[in-house]
Order: C-alpha cells, then structure tokens, then sequence
C-alpha cells in the first residue's frame, strides 16, 4: 500500500489494468444482488432528488412504480443507498440491448444536467472506505473479471479507466501524483 495526500491505496490499484467490457459484462455493475444499491454521499442525495425529474424519461415503468412506491434513496445520514428494484437493480437502471446503464448518466451524458451519478458508481471498481481521507482499494467482482483481460489486452490501467472520478474525488494534483507514482 501507499499514501498519497492522507489516501492509502491498495497495492492492486496501483497495478491492475482494467477496461469496462460492457459486451461481456452487460453492466452488472448496475444489477448486483444484494439488499442495499449504490452507496450515496450525504451531498449527492439532493442532487439526485434534482435529477430525478429529468432521469424519469429513461426508465421502465417498473422502475417508476418502484420510485413511487419506495424512492430512491435509503439509509440514514453517512450511511445512504440507492433503492434497488426486487434486491436487484438500482431504481436508476434502463436497458439497451441487454446491457444495464445508468438514467442520471444518460441525462448527464445528454447534457441535461450537472450531475454524472453517485460517485460510488463513477469510481467502481474502485471503493473507499473509511480512513483519514479514504482508502481505496479493488473491489474483486467476477463479473468484471472480462474488464481485467480487456484493460490487460489494451495496455489501460485502471486508474486510467476510472481517471475522471479520480480527479472528481480528489482533484487533478492528487491523480497527477498518482499516475506518476504508478509509471514510475
């Protein structure tokens, strides 16, 4: 492990190559099953209260009722979650062509809003957990094992992969040092 600016890094952060394969993994991501989604910042729930309006257009009715019914965020202050549709899919989810993505990224990508996603999700695979400023470290997901063999084949490390929640997190110095600490 090492320690850049109060954030202990895993050893496999600094090693791994990795590139999303969305072909292989159809965005699983998204569709972990488990009781609890995606863990949400105290300040991004208000962001996300925002963009709901706007992400509504791409989701499945389902997911709409599901929203009705149960939100989109649950926990309690430092502690809060994405509501997931059946411990499945996060309430975010709409399909294209069998593969999960994310509404509230659509409508960022479509330059409706500000607001990418939770930043759990933009730095995934990557988690943090709690110490000083955070450490990260890999998170190991069978499903992103295709993600492993493609950054291998195309030579992109995975903070190469996950640069802009990187620099979201941390700023722009902090992923400056560590890109040269990994290429040293």
């Amino acid at each position: 492990m090492v320690i850049l600016d109060d954030v202990l890094i895993e050893d496999d952060i600094l090693k791994k190559k990795f590139c999303c394969d969305l072909k292989k993994c159809k965005g699983a991501c998204c569709t972990f099953e488990g009781e609890f989604g995606a863990p949400v910042l105290d300040s991004e729930v208000q962001l996300m209260n925002e963009v709901l309006p706007i992400a509504k257009k791409y989701l499945s009715q389902k997911s709409l009722d599901n929203i009705e019914k149960n939100g989109i965020i649950e926990g309690t202050p430092g502690n809060y979650t994405t509501v997931c549709i059946e411990n499945k899919d996060c309430v975010f989810v709409y399909w294209e062509n069998d593969i999960a993505f994310c509404a509230i990224e659509k409508a960022f990508l479509n330059g409706e809003t500000k607001f990418q996603k939770p930043l759990s999700c933009h730095l995934f695979p990557i988690r943090v957990a709690s110490w000083n400023n955070g450490q990260l470290y890999f998170a190991h997901i069978d499903e992103c094992k295709p993600a492993l063999k493609k950054g291998g084949k195309e030579n992109i490390h995975l903070i190469e992969c996950v640069k802009d929640a990187l620099i979201r997190k941390y700023g722009e110095e902090w992923y400056r040092n560590l890109e040269k600490y990994v290429n040293r």
